[in-house]
Protein backbone atom coordinates (compact mmCIF):
# COMPACT_ATOMS: atom_id res chain seq x y z
CA UNK A 1 0.00 0.00 0.00
CA UNK A 2 1.49 3.67 -0.77
CA UNK A 3 1.99 5.99 1.82
CA UNK A 4 -0.89 8.14 2.55
CA UNK A 5 1.82 11.39 1.32
CA UNK A 6 2.66 9.53 -1.78
CA UNK A 7 -0.88 8.07 -2.84
CA UNK A 8 -2.75 9.17 -5.92
CA UNK A 9 -5.64 11.55 -4.96
CA UNK A 10 -9.07 10.05 -6.13
CA UNK A 11 -11.73 12.76 -6.59
CA UNK A 12 -15.40 11.26 -7.34
CA UNK A 13 -18.84 12.85 -7.98
CA UNK A 14 -22.02 11.32 -8.83
CA UNK A 15 -23.13 13.05 -12.63
CA UNK A 16 -26.24 12.44 -15.10
CA UNK A 17 -29.59 11.57 -14.73
CA UNK A 18 -28.99 7.82 -13.76
CA UNK A 19 -26.22 8.91 -11.48
CA UNK A 20 -22.75 7.22 -12.12
CA UNK A 21 -19.33 7.64 -10.63
CA UNK A 22 -16.38 9.93 -12.51
CA UNK A 23 -13.30 9.89 -11.25
CA UNK A 24 -9.78 11.70 -11.12
CA UNK A 25 -6.88 10.25 -10.51
CA UNK A 26 -3.95 12.92 -9.26
CA UNK A 27 -0.53 12.48 -8.73
CA UNK A 28 0.20 14.26 -5.88
CA UNK A 29 4.12 15.19 -7.00
CA UNK A 30 3.67 16.52 -10.52
CA UNK A 31 -0.11 17.41 -9.73
CA UNK A 32 -1.33 15.36 -13.59
CA UNK A 33 -4.16 14.11 -14.05
CA UNK A 34 -6.58 11.47 -15.49
CA UNK A 35 -10.26 11.68 -16.09
CA UNK A 36 -12.46 8.49 -15.90
CA UNK A 37 -15.70 8.10 -17.34
CA UNK A 38 -16.87 11.39 -18.24
CA UNK A 39 -20.37 10.54 -18.23
CA UNK A 40 -22.19 14.31 -17.57
CA UNK A 41 -21.96 17.80 -16.84
CA UNK A 42 -18.77 19.02 -18.20
CA UNK A 43 -18.95 21.98 -15.61
CA UNK A 44 -18.47 19.74 -12.86
CA UNK A 45 -16.09 17.64 -14.39
CA UNK A 46 -14.15 20.76 -15.12
CA UNK A 47 -14.09 21.99 -11.11
CA UNK A 48 -13.13 18.21 -10.44
CA UNK A 49 -10.03 18.98 -12.47
CA UNK A 50 -9.18 22.19 -11.70
CA UNK A 51 -5.21 22.88 -9.86
CA UNK A 52 -4.17 19.66 -12.22
CA UNK A 53 -2.40 19.45 -15.74
CA UNK A 54 -4.87 16.95 -17.35
CA UNK A 55 -2.94 13.84 -19.45
CA UNK A 56 -5.31 11.50 -20.40
CA UNK A 57 -9.14 10.70 -20.66
CA UNK A 58 -9.52 6.96 -19.76
CA UNK A 59 -13.28 4.45 -20.59
CA UNK A 60 -13.94 1.51 -17.97
CA UNK A 61 -16.90 1.45 -21.25
CA UNK A 62 -19.02 2.74 -23.47
CA UNK A 63 -22.28 3.22 -22.27
CA UNK A 64 -23.89 5.90 -22.56
CA UNK A 65 -24.26 6.93 -18.89
CA UNK A 66 -19.96 6.83 -18.83
CA UNK A 67 -19.46 8.61 -22.00
CA UNK A 68 -22.30 11.78 -22.18
CA UNK A 69 -19.75 14.21 -22.01
CA UNK A 70 -16.79 12.76 -23.51
CA UNK A 71 -17.03 14.64 -26.82
CA UNK A 72 -16.74 18.04 -25.33
CA UNK A 73 -14.22 16.82 -22.91
CA UNK A 74 -12.33 15.54 -25.58
CA UNK A 75 -12.56 18.73 -27.55
CA UNK A 76 -11.21 20.98 -24.42
CA UNK A 77 -8.68 18.90 -22.68
CA UNK A 78 -7.04 17.91 -26.23
CA UNK A 79 -5.06 15.02 -24.24
CA UNK A 80 -5.21 11.32 -25.72
CA UNK A 81 -8.50 8.97 -25.33
CA UNK A 82 -7.82 5.65 -24.00
CA UNK A 83 -10.03 2.36 -24.26
CA UNK A 84 -10.69 -0.87 -24.88
CA UNK A 85 -10.79 -2.11 -28.76
CA UNK A 86 -13.54 -4.68 -28.58
CA UNK A 87 -17.05 -4.18 -29.60
CA UNK A 88 -18.91 -1.18 -28.70
CA UNK A 89 -22.15 -0.57 -27.39
CA UNK A 90 -25.28 0.41 -29.25
CA UNK A 91 -23.34 1.99 -31.93
CA UNK A 92 -20.87 4.17 -30.04
CA UNK A 93 -17.57 4.56 -31.67
CA UNK A 94 -14.86 6.34 -29.82
CA UNK A 95 -11.69 7.18 -31.87
CA UNK A 96 -8.99 6.43 -29.15
CA UNK A 97 -5.53 7.62 -29.65
CA UNK A 98 -4.42 4.54 -27.52
CA UNK A 99 -6.14 1.06 -26.92
CA UNK A 100 -5.84 -0.62 -23.92
CA UNK A 101 -5.19 -4.51 -23.18
CA UNK A 102 -5.52 -6.57 -20.29
CA UNK A 103 -1.91 -6.07 -18.46
CA UNK A 104 -1.34 -2.69 -19.90
CA UNK A 105 0.74 0.12 -18.45
CA UNK A 106 -0.93 3.73 -17.71
CA UNK A 107 1.15 6.38 -16.56
CA UNK A 108 -0.46 9.12 -14.26
CA UNK A 109 2.14 12.09 -13.26
CA UNK A 110 4.66 9.69 -11.34
CA UNK A 111 2.32 6.77 -10.41
CA UNK A 112 0.79 4.11 -13.21
CA UNK A 113 -2.31 2.34 -13.37
CA UNK A 114 -2.43 -1.36 -14.09
CA UNK A 115 -5.41 -1.88 -16.75
CA UNK A 116 -7.96 -5.24 -16.43
CA UNK A 117 -10.10 -6.47 -19.38
CA UNK A 118 -13.49 -7.25 -17.21
CA UNK A 119 -15.52 -8.13 -19.59
CA UNK A 120 -19.30 -9.47 -18.94
CA UNK A 121 -21.77 -6.13 -18.36
CA UNK A 122 -19.85 -5.16 -21.56
CA UNK A 123 -17.74 -7.09 -24.15
CA UNK A 124 -15.19 -3.50 -23.53
CA UNK A 125 -14.84 -3.34 -20.15
CA UNK A 126 -11.88 -2.10 -18.09
CA UNK A 127 -11.28 -1.95 -14.48
CA UNK A 128 -7.95 0.37 -13.35
CA UNK A 129 -6.12 -0.75 -10.41
CA UNK A 130 -3.88 1.96 -8.59
CA UNK A 131 -0.55 0.19 -8.33
CA UNK A 132 0.97 0.24 -5.10
CA UNK A 133 -2.81 0.39 -3.55
CA UNK A 134 -5.36 -1.21 -2.57
CA UNK A 135 -8.12 0.69 -4.96
CA UNK A 136 -9.44 -0.62 -8.29
CA UNK A 137 -11.79 1.62 -10.44
CA UNK A 138 -13.99 -1.25 -11.40
CA UNK A 139 -16.52 0.66 -13.84
CA UNK A 140 -19.82 -1.63 -14.01
CA UNK A 141 -17.72 -5.17 -13.38
CA UNK A 142 -19.56 -5.48 -9.99
CA UNK A 143 -21.19 -3.79 -7.00
CA UNK A 144 -21.54 -4.05 -3.31
CA UNK A 145 -25.29 -6.15 -4.08
CA UNK A 146 -23.91 -7.74 -7.56
CA UNK A 147 -22.62 -7.96 -10.65
CA UNK A 148 -23.53 -5.68 -13.37
CA UNK A 149 -26.55 -6.35 -15.18
CA UNK A 150 -25.92 -8.68 -18.87
CA UNK A 151 -28.43 -8.62 -21.86
CA UNK A 152 -27.53 -12.38 -22.82
CA UNK A 153 -26.95 -15.68 -21.49
CA UNK A 154 -23.25 -14.80 -22.99
CA UNK A 155 -22.94 -11.90 -21.57
CA UNK A 156 -23.82 -13.54 -18.07
CA UNK A 157 -21.33 -16.83 -18.46
CA UNK A 158 -18.65 -14.20 -19.41
CA UNK A 159 -19.08 -11.94 -16.38
CA UNK A 160 -18.97 -15.01 -14.18
CA UNK A 161 -15.85 -15.47 -15.61
CA UNK A 162 -14.51 -12.53 -14.94
CA UNK A 163 -15.29 -13.17 -11.66
CA UNK A 164 -13.63 -16.19 -10.97
CA UNK A 165 -10.68 -15.34 -12.85
CA UNK A 166 -10.12 -11.89 -12.84
CA UNK A 167 -12.04 -10.30 -9.43
CA UNK A 168 -11.33 -13.15 -7.35
CA UNK A 169 -7.91 -13.38 -7.99
CA UNK A 170 -7.47 -9.66 -5.92
CA UNK A 171 -7.07 -9.55 -2.36
CA UNK A 172 -9.56 -8.99 -0.08
CA UNK A 173 -8.21 -5.78 0.89
CA UNK A 174 -8.88 -4.26 -2.30
CA UNK A 175 -10.84 -1.42 -2.35
CA UNK A 176 -13.31 -2.04 -5.66
CA UNK A 177 -14.98 1.82 -6.49
CA UNK A 178 -17.56 1.05 -8.93
CA UNK A 179 -19.65 3.26 -11.64
CA UNK A 180 -22.46 3.38 -9.49
CA UNK A 181 -22.96 3.51 -5.35
CA UNK A 182 -20.56 3.75 -2.74
CA UNK A 183 -17.20 1.60 -3.03
CA UNK A 184 -16.80 -1.64 -0.65
CA UNK A 185 -14.09 -3.93 0.54
CA UNK A 186 -13.35 -6.84 -1.84
CA UNK A 187 -12.80 -9.12 1.15
CA UNK A 188 -16.47 -8.06 2.40
CA UNK A 189 -18.11 -9.71 -0.50
CA UNK A 190 -15.78 -12.95 -1.36
CA UNK A 191 -18.04 -15.35 0.13
CA UNK A 192 -20.71 -14.44 -1.24
CA UNK A 193 -19.41 -14.10 -4.42
CA UNK A 194 -17.98 -17.40 -4.14
CA UNK A 195 -21.28 -19.12 -3.38
CA UNK A 196 -22.90 -16.80 -6.31
CA UNK A 197 -20.35 -18.92 -8.50
CA UNK A 198 -20.82 -22.08 -7.17
CA UNK A 199 -24.99 -21.92 -8.51
CA UNK A 200 -26.19 -23.27 -11.81
CA UNK A 201 -28.46 -20.41 -13.25
CA UNK A 202 -29.17 -22.41 -16.53
CA UNK A 203 -29.99 -19.69 -19.01
CA UNK A 204 -30.29 -16.49 -16.63
CA UNK A 205 -29.22 -13.31 -17.37
CA UNK A 206 -30.15 -9.90 -16.54
CA UNK A 207 -29.91 -8.19 -13.14
CA UNK A 208 -28.44 -10.24 -10.54
CA UNK A 209 -27.86 -10.25 -6.67
CA UNK A 210 -24.50 -12.14 -5.10
CA UNK A 211 -27.81 -13.50 -3.00
CA UNK A 212 -30.15 -15.03 -5.70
Amino acid sequence: MTSGETALELRTRAVGPWPMNTYILVCPTTRRSVLIDPGDEPETLRAMLSDTTPEAILLTHTHRDHVGALDTMVAEMQVPLMAYPGPRSRGITPSADRWLSHGDIVPVGAHTLEVYHTPGHSEDMLSFALAGDRRIIVGDTLFADGPGKTWSVEGFRTTRQTLHTVVLSWPDETICCPGHGSEFRLGDKRAAIETFLSKDFGEFYGDATWDM
